[in-house]
């Protein structure tokens, strides 16, 4: 009967020695699960953070895209503006000449005609 004591001894400090194993590795997972709940949490506070950030410079860009575009706009009509302008003063010198030729001339024909007549 004391081998068979001795072999029930063995038999429970196996046991005991299982459990704790079991115990141990239970609670380097529980470990490691808080671990990662935490990183988790730090994790979704930093989507949260860089969610917000990004509305505000998905905000700030539709409002500067729109000014880029109002500045392009103003520049494109100020652009034609101004070449009209040009293409006015270009027809202007050009009626100015025309008219100051004629009128040289017509002096030039009335002078010739004044010194005939003295």
């Amino acid at each position: 009967m004391s081998q068979q004591g001795a072999a029930l001894q063995s038999y429970n400090n196996e046991l005991v020695k299982c459990i704790n194993d079991l115990c141990q590795k239970r609670d380097d997972l529980h470990k490691q699960i808080l671990q990662e709940e935490e990183e988790k949490q730090k994790l979704q506070n930093d989507i949260r953070i860089l969610t917000e950030r990004l509305a505000k410079v998905n905000e700030g860009l539709s409002k500067k895209m729109a000014s880029r575009n109002e500045f392009d706009k103003t520049i494109a009509e100020t652009e034609s503006a101004y070449m009209k302008i040009l293409e006015s003063s270009q027809t202007l010198l050009n009626v100015l000449k025309r008219e100051s030729h004629t009128l040289k001339d017509k002096g030039g024909q009335s002078t010739r005609v004044h010194s005939q007549v003295s």
